[in-house]
């Protein structure tokens, strides 16, 4: 159900935050699906629980998942399809900007391609 890439660069536990919010978008995952409790979810990952707590707890102060003492973990309904591929939109981008930022690209580069895009141009240069 997880996909992990361990040589990525990527933390694993923002794959699995990701994976959740990917699986959603898909219709994998529908508000109110319980997830696989933590330790479970780890062992079948071959990762340590802290890693998969650390994704649970980052979710749940996004508002994309949420806990119930005894009965586990569920996804919200804050994670509509719509919206988690808009999600996932956003968090590319911002890794993009990020990267773009590391090898001193202007900004005023970045948001000249951006309002290209926004204008239906397609020679970005």
């Amino acid at each position: 159900m997880f996909q992990l890439d361990f040589a990525s660069r990527i933390p694993i536990y923002e794959q699995i935050y990701n994976n959740v919010i990917k699986l959603a978008s898909a219709g994998v995952l529908k508000s109110g699906d319980r997830l696989p409790p933590v330790r479970v979810m780890a062992s079948q990952l071959g990762i340590n629980p802290n890693t998969v707590a650390k994704a649970f707890r980052t979710l749940e102060n996004d508002g994309y998942i949420y806990s119930t003492v005894g009965r586990g973990t569920f996804l919200s309904d804050k994670l509509s399809a719509d919206s988690a591929q808009k999600i996932i939109a956003l968090n590319e981008f911002k890794s993009a900007a990020e990267h773009a930022c590391l090898f001193n690209i202007e900004k005023e580069k970045l948001v000249k391609i951006i309002n290209t895009v926004y204008e239906g141009g397609k020679n970005i240069d």
